[in-house]
């Protein structure tokens, strides 16, 4: 069991640990988790931070500001993710040896947060839905899909949102999210997993 409280998949800890040996001259190893919201992909990411020294990055963080929030970007499969800044601001720099800086976007706020500096580590963590969006090509060692079932879902989803932002969920969000899982088939790119 993790400092979180929830088993870690054995598979994850193995292939993680299968990647970080394969690839020992390696400067970077970025591992990916995609799924279903309310999967439990951020809850994987930090029991993952808890045992590995390494770098963890939400997805989250990057969801679209205001003004890139048009019908033609929502139109676009993984369109809903501001998948450039996260390439300029956090993948091109995983390898800096001084490391980096990145301000995470909140949506609550509609705002940028204070700035997150990070520490040059081998290991990298990306978790959250479109992290393998394909705007980021083949960067990863390995991908994980964490499924849930709906009644689950629907379940984690009110206790952390509550009933009127869970309705935005069915309506807008999952459909969002489904349709970037079909378009790229990222199920089929990744190792499924529950959590």
């Amino acid at each position: 069991m993790s400092t979180t409280g929830i088993v870690i998949p054995h598979i994850v800890c193995d292939v993680v640990e299968r990647a970080l040996a394969e690839n020992v001259l390696a400067d970077t190893v970025i591992i990916a988790i995609d799924g279903a919201c309310g999967g439990g992909k951020s809850t994987l990411g930090e029991a993952l931070l808890a045992k590995y020294e390494c770098n963890l990055f939400h997805m989250d963080d990057f969801f679209l500001r205001p003004e890139q929030r048009t019908k033609e970007r929502y139109e676009e499969p993984g369109g809903n993710v501001d998948y450039e800044r996260f390439q300029e601001e956090v993948l091109s720099h995983l390898a800096d040896e001084d490391g980096f800086s990145y301000r995470p976007f909140c949506c609550r706020t509609m705002n940028f947060g204070e700035t997150v500096r990070i520490r040059r580590h081998r290991l990298n963590i990306i978790e959250g839905a479109y992290s393998c969006h394909p705007y980021f090509g083949d960067i990863y060692q390995a991908r994980f899909f964490v499924e849930v079932s709906p009644e689950i879902q629907k379940k984690r989803l009110l206790a952390r949102n509550g009933r009127e932002q869970y309705q935005r969920f069915v309506n807008e969000w999952i459909p969002m999210e489904n349709r970037y899982f079909a378009a790229f088939a990222i199920r089929q790119q990744c190792i499924s997993i529950t959590v």
